[in-house]
């Protein structure tokens, strides 16, 4: 099954589930409410008012997720390649859902940093409460996973040994288009990230250290997770800031991510337009 969250005329968004080209409506205001209420059963036979999903705008595929855990460091074949040994522990961060944007939304460029990143992403959506979850229990709370594009401001992640800043910058982090449940989606295929249609990144999504029943084993060591929050399980190689000279998106660039499988988010940068200061 595959869901999406569809923006509406007025503001509203709605939770759709999509069938081919068509997008039925199911009753939720999003996919994270209908995660939330327990519903995803009731999704995959529900009826509702139908619309052309070819033509639909599409908000983050989960708006406002409680928690956003992203993982670093974490596709085997690049820590080789790159000479270092193989991580014992997940490397965790955090991001915020101001940071999130849709599958076709512009990325904001902020003016306050001049080198901002691609790291394309499979993302893993939780679907059931969990805490210290063994394998099976943290495959069952897999409610399906996503495309997401963890823009980073280089110059702010490095400023301290603390990487939130340069992660959650509002208005940078495309995710979607659709949540593809599990018994439609196994992780393996390709992840493919291009600027401009040139290729910068690719791997399988099976080459992660750490799978997305591990993270979710591990993650829920720690707190509660629970239906809606989201696991960005990290970036292969490829990233602009490793480039010899180093690369960064640029306004007007087209920033695209695919994950076989699952689709694509096709986001254009652009520069952000902050309002003069009062008295300026």
């Amino acid at each position: 099954m595959r869901l999406a969250t569809m923006r509406l005329p007025g503001g509203a968004t709605t939770a759709v589930r999509v069938d081919g080209g068509t997008a039925t409506e199911l009753g939720f205001a999003d996919v994270g409410a209908l995660l939330r209420a327990g519903a995803l059963d009731h999704a995959a036979t529900a009826a509702g008012r139908e619309h052309a999903f070819e033509r639909a705008d599409l908000a983050p595929v989960v708006p406002t997720p409680g928690k956003i855990l992203c993982v670093g460091l974490n596709y085997r074949g690049h820590i080789l390649e790159m000479g270092r040994e193989l991580p014992t522990a997940p490397t965790v961060f955090t991001k915020y859902p101001e940071a999130l944007i849709g599958p076709a939304d512009q990325v904001l460029l902020p003016p306050e940093s001049s080198q901002v990143d691609w790291e394309g992403e499979l993302a893993v959506v939780v679907g059931s409460e969990v805490r210290r979850a063994d394998r099976a229990a943290a495959e069952r709370a897999i409610a399906g996973y996503a495309v997401l594009n963890d823009v980073t401001m280089r110059d702010w992640q490095y400023r301290t040994m603390q990487w939130l800043p340069g992660k959650s910058f509002e208005h940078t982090t495309p995710f979607g288009p659709v949540l593809v449940t599990p018994d439609e989606f196994t992780p393996g295929g390709d992840l493919v990230t291009a600027v401009d249609g040139e290729e910068v990144q690719r791997t399988r999504t099976d080459d992660l250290v750490f799978g997305p029943a591990e993270l979710i084993s591990y993650l829920s060591t720690i707190l509660t997770l629970r239906p809606g929050d989201v696991i960005a399980t990290g970036t292969p190689g490829g990233v602009g800031h490793a480039r010899k000279p180093a690369r960064y998106l640029a306004p007007g660039q087209v920033l695209t991510t695919t994950v076989e499988g699952i689709g694509t988010l096709t986001n254009t940068a652009v520069a952000e337009q902050v309002p003069a200061a009062a008295g300026t």
